[in-house]
């Protein structure tokens, strides 16, 4: 199964192929959708599983005993695969496409592709009838309780580009649903006591696989403080940080201090294998440790281990989930402002924790508004940047207690280069009829924190939620 970490490592894909068949149909067809999906995969670096032409009649799946026979070699090749494709080069057998799946039990993503027919090649030589033959496997799968992705074209070749567009899809639905069950968050410190918004259920995230450890933030803040400036991993982590973003007028002592956090942070989240965290941010570490922790939180964030402010742990997995559905890093904002008179647009906002990607002018520098109450020395940390122009796909994950049950609400827009005088990590977001959907956020009690990449992947995100991981999805302006 895709590997959490397979943004970082670069890990081909791996997907198991059903080729359907039905015996009466031209054999040569199954051995020309076999030669296509071959050269598709070679090209998108996906790599096959499934049963030579040796095995089974040309390598396809029709028979209870060829059912077996491919169901067993997924199983033996099962923690490799992140998905299925079902082919269908003719109307194929449903039961031994839906046989195969039962028999196999991966629990993976699935997406049936049928082959279209040429009008003008509709005798017996080159007749296919996917077309009817995807309805009938389609509902063998809802009859078994099998859930299923659907091309965008009800039948597709995979040599045209709506194909290759739905396999991008799919891919990206697989890495989400894969890395989302068993995924690993830590809690560090409690929240903010003003903060009653980022409450959740952990017991309704531990019933879907998402697990979270926490850690009192003054045993951090301990560690961190005994550890000798001289120490070779704190210099290294002085060294990643001065590397990471510039920060004038940051004074030394305060980058060492991030720094011995930074090593505390990176011991604890090795030792019990965690792929993101949620922080106490502040007050606790202003005003016992005497900095920010924005810098180290968007160098993690950067590297694919997002990491969420004020230990908002349901905001750090809806960036888990949006970072694998866009292959790009997350960052965790506020609907923040109204932009003017424009209902349509807002500003994002934080104190500075958002990855680099978003910021071409990072800086280090300090968190102003904490700095009222908290003396603005005490919050060298914070970074402060524009994220320019580009799409933008927006989301949030939530534990609904009195459902439950996980539940989300995703949509798209743009980023705008619009002027904005302010301080912080900061954007101008663009989202058709806003007004709608800040009024679903109010309504159903939603967090005033949401998620952005900049990506255009909502229907990712709906698709994982909805048919895989059973989370009811709202999808604004049904992307």
């Amino acid at each position: 199964m895709m590997s959490k970490t397979s943004l970082t490592t670069g890990r081909a894909t791996t997907l198991g192929v059903i080729v359907g068949n039905r015996d009466f149909f031209p054999d040569h067809l199954i051995s020309e959708a076999r030669s296509d999906i071959a050269a598709l995969f070679q090209e998108l670096n996906i790599t096959p599983v499934w049963l030579g032409e040796e095995e089974s009649k040309l390598g396809g799946v029709e028979t209870h005993a060829e059912a077996r026979r491919c169901a067993e070699l997924f199983r033996r090749r099962r923690d490799e695969m992140d998905g299925v494709l079902v082919c269908l080069p003719n109307f194929g057998d449903e039961k031994g496409v839906a046989d195969t799946l039962k028999l196999a039990e991966l629990n993976v993503p699935v997406l049936i592709q049928g082959y279209p027919d040429d009008l003008n090649q509709l005798g017996v030589s080159r007749r296919r009838d996917a077309f009817c033959g995807k309805i009938s496997v389609c509902n063998n799968l809802v009859q078994a309780g099998i859930p299923f992705s659907l091309t965008e074209k009800h039948v597709s070749s995979p040599t045209s580009d709506s194909f290759r567009s739905d396999l991008a899809k799919f891919v990206s639905v697989c890495r989400v649903v894969n890395g989302l069950r068993g995924v690993r968050l830590g809690a560090v410190g409690a929240r903010p006591g003003a903060f009653n918004t980022v409450r959740y259920s952990e017991k309704i995230l531990e019933r879907n696989g998402v697990s979270v450890t926490t850690v009192d933030l003054s045993e951090f803040i301990a560690t961190a403080e005994k550890l000798p400036a001289d120490d070779g991993r704190v210099a290294a982590k002085l060294d990643d940080i001065q590397g990471y973003a510039p920060a004038p007028g940051v004074p030394p002592e305060k980058l060492t201090k991030m720094a011995r956090m930074g090593v505390v942070l990176s011991d604890w989240m090795d030792e019990n294998a965690l792929d993101a965290t949620a922080i106490q941010c502040w007050t606790s570490v202003q005003q016992n440790l005497g900095c920010n922790v924005c810098t180290l939180m968007s160098m993690m964030s950067e590297r694919f281990m997002p990491s969420a402010c004020e230990v908002d742990v349901t905001g750090t997995l809806t960036m888990y989930a949006m970072q694998l559905a866009s292959a790009t890093p997350a960052a965790l904002v506020d609907w923040n402002n109204n932009y003017g008179d424009d209902e349509n647009k807002c500003t994002l906002f934080h104190c500075g924790n958002w990855a680099k990607s978003f910021l071409p002018d990072i800086t280090i520098a300090t968190a102003p508004i904490l700095g009222t109450t908290l003396g603005e020395e005490n919050t060298y940390g914070a970074l402060k940047g524009r994220t320019p122009a580009g799409p933008l796909t927006y989301g949030r994950l939530t534990t609904a207690d009195s459902d439950g049950c996980i539940r989300a609400y995703v949509g798209q827009g743009q980023l705008t280069n619009d002027e904005l005088d302010t301080f912080g990590t900061r954007a101008v977001a663009e989202v058709p009829n806003l007004q709608g959907l800040l009024k679903h956020v109010c309504r159903q009690g939603f967090e005033h924190h949401v998620v952005m990449t900049q990506s255009h992947t909502a229907a990712v995100l709906q698709e994982a939620f909805e048919t895989y991981l059973c989370w009811p999805t709202y999808v604004h302006g049904e992307c």
